[in-house]
């Protein structure tokens, strides 16, 4: 399994930001295969990491349509990006 870790620095998120990351947020979990997302915003950071079973499938998400047009609108909602991915070589599940 894989995660994909998105690190931001926030410089103004309008709707046009919310109504295209709940796109790709779908997009991810319905046609590509995402097993899991969750995001985070706390004052000008964003943090959002997604799980995925291989490499393929999060290659074939950044190609869509959708996220090749949010790469070319980031940055007017950010000052900066990192993204990371990882190969998750343990989980550990407690459910109290």
């Amino acid at each position: 399994m894989y995660a994909v870790i998105f690190k931001a620095q926030i410089k103004q998120l309008d709707e046009t930001y919310r109504q295209t990351a709940a796109q790709l947020r779908e997009l991810a979990e319905k046609q590509y295969g995402c097993r899991e997302f969750v995001s985070i915003t706390q004052d000008a950071h964003e943090i959002a990491i997604s799980y995925w079973d291989s490499l393929a499938q999060i290659q074939t998400w950044k190609e869509d349509a959708v996220h090749l047009a949010a790469q070319v609108k980031s940055p007017a909602w950010y000052k900066s990006i990192q993204i990371q991915i990882v190969e998750v070589v343990r989980e550990y599940d407690r459910t109290y």
